[in-house]
Order: C-alpha cells, then sequence, then structure tokens
C-alpha cells in the first residue's frame, strides 16, 4: 500500500498542474493559446536550454557515471520505434505518421517533473541524460522518417541540422562542460540555474494549454499509440534490465522514462510537416491521458519496493 502511496504522491501534483493548464485555457479561450506562443518560444529557446544545461555542467553530475542511462534511453528510444513499425504496417497506417511519435516520449514536460518528485532533485542531472538520448534519436533518426519520400524537388536537408536547435546546443555544451569540469561563477549559474528551474511547472502547465488543440477525430490510431509507446518502452527497458548494470535510481528512472506517453512536440512537428497532424493529435492526446495508467506501472516496476 506505502508505494502506491508513493506512485499518487509522485503523480497526482503533475497532472493538476496540467489540469489547471488546460481548465485555465477553456476559461480564457483562444486568447490564452495566442499569449502562449510567446511564453513557450522562451520557453523552448532560453528556459529549456538553461535548465538542461545547468543540469549537466552541475559540479555533482558525471557523465561516466551516466553513459549506461544514456546508451538506455538511446536503445528505448529506437526499440520502441523498432517495435512500432511493424504494428504500422499491419495496421495500415502511415510509417511517417505512427512511427515518431512511438520513439519521443513526453520525458520534458512530464519526465522531468516526475524524476524530481520520484527521486529528488538530485536525480535532475540523470533525467536530463535521458531527455539528452531521447532527444539525439528523435531529431535525428525520427525526423529522417518523417522526411522520407519528401524530396520531389531534389532538395536535401542536412543530416546535421537539428545540431542547430536551441536545446542541442545546451546539450552539446553542457557535455563540454561535464567532460572538462570547468566551474562556472556561481552567481553566474545560480542565475542560470534559476531561470531553467522555472520552465518545468510552466512546461507542464503549457502542456494543459496544448491539449486544446489536439482532438480524437482520428481516435483509432491514436487508441493504439497510446497504448503501443509505453508498452514498447517497458519491454525494451525490461530486457535492457537484464543486459545492462544500472543503479537502483538509474534502473527507477529508465522504467519512468520508458512509460512515458508520446510528446506534445509530435504534435507541433507533425503539423510542421504536414503529416497528418489529426492523427499525430490523437495519440498525444490519449497518450497523454494513458498516462495516468502506464506511469504508476513505471514507477511501480522501477521504484524499491
Amino acid at each position: 500500500m506505502e508505494i502506491f502511496e508513493r506512485i499518487l504522491g509522485i503523480i497526482l501534483p503533475v497532472f493538476i498542474i496540467i489540469a489547471l493548464g488546460y481548465g485555465y485555457a477553456r476559461l480564457r479561450g483562444e486568447s490564452v493559446r495566442s499569449d502562449m506562443t510567446a511564453v513557450n518560444r522562451v520557453s523552448m529557446d532560453v528556459l529549456c536550454p538553461l535548465l538542461v544545461f545547468t543540469a549537466l555542467a552541475a559540479k555533482d553530475f558525471d557523465l561516466a557515471h551516466n553513459g549506461m542511462l544514456i546508451l538506455a534511453g538511446a536503445l528505448i528510444s529506437l526499440g520502441s520505434g523498432l517495435l512500432a513499425w511493424p504494428i504500422a504496417r499491419w495496421l495500415g497506417y502511415d510509417i511517417r505518421s505512427f512511427v515518431p511519435p512511438m520513439m519521443y516520449n513526453n520525458c520534458g514536460n512530464m519526465g522531468l517533473p516526475l524524476a524530481i518528485l520520484a527521486f529528488g532533485t538530485s536525480s535532475l542531472g540523470s533525467a536530463v541524460a535521458l531527455f539528452m538520448a531521447c532527444n539525439l534519436v528523435y531529431f535525428s533518426v525520427g525526423i529522417k522518417i518523417i522526411e522520407s519520400g519528401r524530396d520531389k524537388n531534389g532538395v536535401h536537408t542536412s543530416p546535421w541540422k537539428f545540431l542547430a536547435n536551441p536545446m542541442m546546443i545546451a546539450m552539446i555544451i553542457g557535455m563540454a562542460f561535464a567532460i572538462v569540469h570547468v566551474p562556472l561563477p556561481a552567481p553566474l549559474f545560480i542565475a542560470m540555474k534559476m531561470l531553467g528551474d522555472a520552465c518545468i511547472p510552466l512546461m507542464l502547465f503549457a502542456l494543459g494549454v496544448r491539449m486544446l488543440d489536439v482532438s480524437l477525430k482520428s481516435w483509432h490510431i491514436g487508441l493504439m499509440g497510446a497504448i503501443v509507446c509505453p508498452i514498447a518502452g517497458l519491454a525494451v527497458a525490461l530486457l535492457l534490465d537484464q543486459l545492462i548494470s544500472l543503479t537502483a535510481e538509474q534502473r527507477g528512472q529508465m522504467f519512468l522514462f520508458a512509460s512515458l506517453p508520446p510528446a506534445v512536440f509530435c504534435f507541433m512537428v507533425a503539423e510542421q510537416y504536414k503529416q497528418e497532424p489529426d492523427k499525430v493529435a490523437s495519440i498525444v492526446l490519449l497518450g497523454n491521458l494513458a498516462a495516468l495508467l502506464f506511469v504508476p506501472v513505471g514507477l511501480w516496476m522501477g521504484l524499491p519496493k
């Protein structure tokens, strides 16, 4: 009974903030979405990159210690996509619509706050390591899948374009600091960390607002995606649990990461590429609702009994 009370204590604050964002957006209407555009831009361009950078550049972050966890995150993302591929083919879904959301879970908006609540603030570095691994896979392999079959005018996208993303730049610089262990002046680091920490509740609130933009129009693919994403992730995590050596906290982080739903960002990318955004929207919406079931399962599998 104690483990279930602990799981409730972890997930309820996260979903309450998401619900508050959704409720506020419903109350205020369309104006909130336009207001949140600027907030999301600041969050994605400044606050989130600072969160990633300060977590990696912190004195207590050990890159070598988190190496196996980074590998686990990358393999879970790749493995989830690999398992989803034949399911998409079997059910007649467009691979470009179904597979990338299975590879990119909500390890930012939902995963980081959950990790802090479950394992404490000292666990942020490990959570960011998993976040980094997932981003590397999605912005390279995932985007390539979405772009496949689109080269009709002979225009080629550079395979290194994803490195220009502010999040990726923050990861690269943070990794450099983690390797060389050059300390930043304390006032500068504290200021950057304060800004970075602000993005965690802001991301959850924005996730609630963003939920207004998705629909249940294509509920069939949405329901299948909501099930496949966490089950595929947990299946790969169970296999990795037998093959690689992780600490108790890292093992818990891995199972939490594996149980997360598709990221809302997948919907934004689908809109950008005009890749069946209504279907991806359903995957995201039902996936995040299904997280109420699958996240407790992931925590139960990963938390020390």
